[in-house]
C-alpha cells in the first residue's frame, strides 16, 4: 500500500521540471506490451532492447538468463535500466509461464508457416515480444509455447535485423497502433503511485533519511 502522504512529502525534494517530466512519462507508460530477450549473448544488445523499451513506453522487459548471465551495460542502455522494471529469470519455462499467468500471448518474434506480416498484428491483445539470441534465434521451447508468430516485412538481400534494431522497429509500431485504439493502456492508478515513489527513491539523495524523518515526525 503507497503511503500517500509519504510520497507526496518526497516529491517536495524534486524539482518541478523533474515531476512535470515523472507525469509526464508515466502517462504513456504501458504494462499491455512487454518484451523478453532469451539469452541474448552480447551485453549491448540487451542493453539496446532496455533503452528502446523506455524509448517506446513498455514499463516491463523480461530477460531470461538460462545460459547467459550478464550485468547491463549501463553506458548503451543509457540509465534506462532505472526506469524500466527488468524481470530476471533463469528458465525459459518458468517466464513463459508467469507471462501467460499474466494474460500474456507469447508473441515469437520469427519467420514462421503461420506468421503474421508486422501491419497487420492484432494490438488490441497483450503481448509479450519475444526474442532470441543472436545466431540460434528463439528456443524450439518458445516456438512450441507461442501464441502468434510475428515478422519484419524485408525486401532485401538480409534476411535478419540485429535483435536490438528489430524491437526498436516492432515497438515502434505497435505501440503508435495501440495509442490510436479504445484499449486501456495506460498503467493504473495505483502502478503511477508506485512507480512515482521508485522513481523518487532513485532520484532523490538521502532517501533512507527522508524516510526515517517523516515518520519520526508523525510520532
Amino acid at each position: 500500500m503507497i503511503d500517500l502522504k509519504l510520497l507526496e512529502h518526497l516529491e517536495t525534494y524534486l524539482t518541478e521540471q523533474r515531476k512535470n517530466k515523472f507525469a509526464k512519462v508515466l502517462s504513456q507508460r504501458t504494462k499491455h506490451f512487454t518484451v523478453a530477450t532469451e539469452d541474448v549473448y552480447q551485453l549491448h544488445n540487451t542493453s539496446a532492447v532496455i533503452r528502446s523499451c523506455d524509448v517506446f513506453g513498455i514499463q516491463e522487459i523480461n530477460i531470461v538468463e538460462e545460459q547467459n548471465t550478464k550485468r547491463i551495460d549501463r553506458e548503451i542502455a543509457m540509465g534506462a535500466q532505472k526506469w524500466v522494471d527488468l524481470n530476471r529469470y533463469h528458465t525459459v519455462k518458468g517466464c513463459i509461464t508467469d507471462l501467460k499467468q499474466k494474460g500474456y500471448q507469447i508473441v515469437a518474434t520469427t519467420p514462421h508457416t503461420n506468421d503474421c506480416e508486422l501491419h497487420d498484428f492484432d494490438v488490441t491483445k497483450k503481448s509479450c515480444f519475444f526474442f532470441g539470441r543472436e545466431t540460434e534465434g528463439l528456443s524450439e521451447e518458445v516456438l512450441n509455447s507461442a501464441d502468434s508468430f510475428l515478422k519484419i516485412p524485408m525486401c532485401g538481400f538480409t534476411e535478419s535485423l540485429n535483435i536490438s534494431v528489430s524491437a526498436a522497429i516492432i515497438l515502434q509500431h505497435v505501440t503508435t497502433k495501440l495509442k490510436q485504439t479504445n484499449v486501456l493502456w495506460q498503467l493504473s492508478e495505483k502502478e503511477v503511485n508506485a512507480k512515482r515513489l521508485d522513481w523518487c527513491k532513485k532520484t532523490i539523495k538521502s532517501y533512507d533519511e527522508i524516510v526515517e524523518r517523516f515518520y519520526e515526525g508523525k510520532k
